[in-house]
């Protein structure tokens, strides 16, 4: 191969890039990134990030030594409109084709919306850009902030606006959050750091729609008008303009949540509409073989855009463990390697950390190892569970027992199957 494109600046991108000079690559190499940023990581967006405790140089994922050793051509803020795999040729829109004789796909995932979320006042947590205008919007405060979505975002994002002294409630479709990945009973105990943390949470009631306001807001994204919601005159700055503003959230009981401030995490979207009309198959993301490849050979898919042997995983270690499997098949011309890593998760919320790895199963009983559970919330010093079946360890669960955890994580993954197969 005399060139290889990575579509998308993104996590798993880098580590492709990355794995690629690592493993002898000596060609030209491109990056397509849609964003103007140069690549960086994710999980502190909704933790250090929106609560001020860490800048943007803290999120880069590479530094200029890096970046001269990839001798990669960076492509930034140009979007990938298509792909002519056969003729292996990728289509940008700023009417552009770069030839190239590998792909990686890179592109990640888009945050879901809701109907009616171009109010102001309503934010989703995703990117940068998206970190950037929360971020500025919760200096207002104190305000009152509906989280839709009980997810690790959603969580997360509770929690930093929590402690950045704002009144805050989360709104769970679900029985309670974290279910499918948890189970319901340390789901339950997950559940209570949101009330130990101040939190407001609602859980079983889904979202009918959002109330919004006549209102005006400056090019900064603060309201401009009283607090009675009255359209702002013609008196006004110069560059503020007429937009309705999030007022509340209304819920199918019924109900209407009042709220300053809305953020939508909800899930996310594969970005494969790029990929529409080429001969890629596309279901929930790009279908790939359990090593990452594609079903053309000089094709392959890594990250949250990957449907990785019938799985498609949004976490940093799939992102990041993913693209020396799919480097290799992709340089080999075949799939002479497949993804072997044993699924884990991590998130930081209430100032708890929560680990998981394993594949948990719905008949899998579960059993506190270490630490305790008091009046249904982790006790003092956390917890360590272990979820069993047939009288072996499937999956392991900690909050705040981080050294037991990685311990019985390393047991797990010697005795676990070789391929992963449950999404998280």
């Amino acid at each position: 191969m005399r060139t290889v494109t990575v579509v998308g600046a993104s996590l798993s991108g880098v580590y492709a890039a990355r794995e690629l000079r690592a493993q002898g690559f000596d060609g030209r190499l491109v990056i397509v990134g849609d964003e103007p940023h140069r690549p960086y990581d994710r999980p502190p967006l909704s933790k250090d990030f929106l609560t001020g405790r860490a800048d943007e140089d803290q999120l880069a994922l590479t530094d200029a030594e890096e970046s001269a050793e990839l001798d990669a051509e960076w492509l930034l803020g140009v979007r990938a409109r298509g792909l002519d795999a056969r003729g292996r040729t990728v289509l940008l829109d700023n009417g552009r084709t770069v030839s190239t004789d590998g792909v990686v796909i890179a592109t990640g995932a888009a945050a879901r919306r809701l109907p009616g979320d171009d109010l102001a006042g309503v934010h989703t947590l995703r990117t940068l850009d998206d970190a950037r205008a929360l971020r500025e919007e919760l200096t207002r405060g104190p305000l009152r902030v509906v989280v839709i979505g009980g997810g690790f975002i959603g969580a997360e994002t509770a929690s930093s606006c929590a402690a950045l002294g704002h009144d805050v409630t989360v709104v769970e479709a679900a029985p309670l959050p974290l279910v499918p990945h948890l189970g319901p009973d340390m789901a339950a105990v997950c559940a209570a750091l949101h009330r130990r943390g101040g939190v407001s949470l609602v859980t079983g009631i889904g979202v009918a729609g959002l109330r919004g306001s006549d209102t005006a807001r400056s090019d900064g994204g603060r309201a401009a008008a009283s607090h009675d919601g009255s359209a702002a005159g013609p008196s006004l700055a110069e560059g503020v303009a007429s937009r309705r503003t999030v007022t509340g959230v209304r819920l199918t009981d019924g109900r209407t949540l009042p709220a300053d401030v809305v953020i939508v995490g909800i899930g996310a979207t594969p970005n494969t509409g790029w990929l529409a009309g080429s001969t890629l198959a596309l279901h929930d993301g790009v279908l790939c073989d359990d090593g990452c490849v594609t079903g053309l050979a000089q094709v392959v898919a890594v990250g949250d855009v990957a449907r990785v042997g019938g799985a498609r995983t949004e976490h940093w270690t799939s992102a990041t463990e993913q693209p020396r499997v799919a480097v290799r098949n992709l340089l080999a011309g075949r799939t002479v390697d497949t993804v072997r890593s044993l699924p884990y998760f991590w998130s930081d919320q209430y100032g708890a950390r929560i680990q998981f790895a394993g594949r948990r199963h719905e008949a899998d009983t579960v059993r506190i190892a270490e630490g305790a559970i008091e009046d249904g919330a982790p006790a003092e010093g956390g917890f360590l569970a272990l979820y069993e079946r047939d009288g072996r360890t499937t999956a392991v669960l900690s909050v705040d027992r981080p050294r037991p955890f990685m311990r019985a994580r390393r047991e797990l993954a010697r005795s676990a199957g070789p391929v992963e197969s449950a999404a998280l």
